[in-house]
């Protein structure tokens, strides 16, 4: 299938205006004033058009777009795309618990996750699930258990492993062989068999997820036949499939010139051809590519420091606020937040972080405009896998999570004080 360039999909709405940085018609440097630095920010627009540019893709298939949020799980988040008519998948009892804060009802909820536990399980049923996506034989046996013993049904998926390459980074492939997650699909019908046989569990579909960040149909394709093929041999064995959750994973560009991954329209028309003719519902999982373009982090440069043969670039972010480069080597555009001047001198800085490690290294050699201390950057692509894989290594306070809407900003999560770090220890009184 033909994959259409589309520039538009990447746009959001983090534009220079004035000669300054804007998040939709706010001046960022006005919130960095009022909040400090650093802080993640939120566009509230960028978010809705991303989350309806797949809703739309799908606009005549009866579906329903899980928005997975283990990208971003701040409520505000949540809230607002569950009122844009978001379901969610969520991985854990916590992930639960904040959708449903949010106002997402159970009924649009899909519980994914290879360790539920039995008081998760007990937790969801009692506060009402759209379906439980069933990863192993183990669990299938505990969730049947619990069902019972609360007196419910629970509708379930299970997930099947295709052994599809994902072409994406090592540690957030999922659907090889050789990975953690769902049943082979050597084995789906005797699996499938089985749940059968178990009381309390009602079998409504197929649940497949091959990995994050795929900048390539072909993957998704080889997937999907392999889900299409499958519906077929289960309904003949007598098996109702009505739904298939297809998962997420589609890529975003962090980089300038690396192309353009295949659009939510582009992706879309793959899942109508390869299972459209199956009259199942249709869910999708995506949690990137909504959230990864609406977010920055911002930070302030403390100094410039002359090393051997560089200069680097010390900021006032650091690796415990945004892991992905020391994790995953991952690339972020980083941009001042005061536009340069046209012909502007570059020069090429090591951005790095104040913790005492080597890990702390955002970018080598990377080309910036001269900077000065006190100045404002911004890590562009930063909202998804940010703030949620945010730690306090050297005591260091989460950052605040802010968003914006229009003209307006809202802090969504408050930076914590010292006092409020150092107050959850408890020091014992030992006799």
């Amino acid at each position: 299938m033909q994959v259409r360039p589309n520039k538009a999909i990447v746009m959001d709405h983090f534009l220079y205006r004035d000669g300054a940085l804007h998040a939709e018609d706010v001046a960022i440097s006005q919130i960095a004033a009022a909040v400090g630095t650093p802080f993640y920010l939120y566009s509230s627009a960028t978010l809705l058009r991303h989350f309806k540019l797949f809703d739309d893709a799908l606009r005549g298939m009866d579906h329903l777009v899980c928005y997975a949020m283990k990208a971003a799980s701040n409520q505000a988040i949540l809230k607002l795309l569950g009122d844009a008519g978001a379901g969610m998948d969520v991985v854990s009892g916590g992930e639960y618990a904040r959708a449903r804060a949010a106002g997402v009802p159970g009924e649009r909820i899909v519980f994914s996750g290879v360790g539920k536990t039995r008081l998760e399980m007990e937790m969801v049923l009692k506060g009402g699930i759209r379906q439980f996506n069933v990863e192993s034989e183990p669990e299938m046996r505990v969730l049947s258990d619990v069902a019972v013993s609360l007196g419910q049904m629970a509708p379930i998926t299970i997930r099947i492993n295709p052994d599809v390459d994902a072409k994406t980074h090592a540690k957030i492939s999922t659907g090889k062989k050789e990975d953690k997650f769902g049943i082979p699909i050597s084995r789906a019908r005797e699996v499938y068999a089985m749940a059968a046989t178990l009381p309390g569990l009602k079998i409504v579909g197929i649940d497949v997820h091959i990995g994050s960040q795929l900048t390539q149909l072909e993957p998704f394709g080889l997937a999907y036949e392999k889900v299409a093929e499958l519906t077929e041999i289960l309904r003949a064995d007598g098996h109702e499939i009505t739904r298939l959750d297809l998962g997420g994973g589609l890529g975003i560009p962090y980089e300038k010139g690396n192309g353009h991954p295949p659009t939510p329209e582009d992706y879309g028309a793959l899942i109508r051809e390869k299972v459209g003719h199956l009259d199942c519902e249709i869910e999708i999982e995506p949690g990137r590519f909504i959230t990864g373009n609406a977010g920055l982090l911002v930070s302030e440069v403390i100094y410039i420091k002359e090393g051997e043969d560089r200069e680097f670039l010390i900021i006032d972010g650091a690796m415990n606020d945004l892991i992905r480069p020391a994790m995953y080597g991952a690339h972020h555009e980083i941009v001042p937040i005061v536009e340069p001047e046209a012909g502007a001198p570059y020069q090429p800085y090591d951005v790095v972080g104040p913790i005492c490690e080597s890990g702390d290294t955002f970018a080598r050699g990377r080309d910036l405009p001269k900077m000065q201390s006190g100045e404002l950057i911004a890590f562009r692509s930063a909202g998804a896998y940010g703030a949620v894989m945010a730690s306090e290594y050297n005591s260091r306070p989460l950052v605040p999570e802010v968003m914006v809407n229009g003209d307006q900003f809202a802090i969504v999560r408050a930076r914590p004080s010292l006092e409020d770090i150092i107050n959850r220890d408890i020091i014992p009184d030992w006799k």
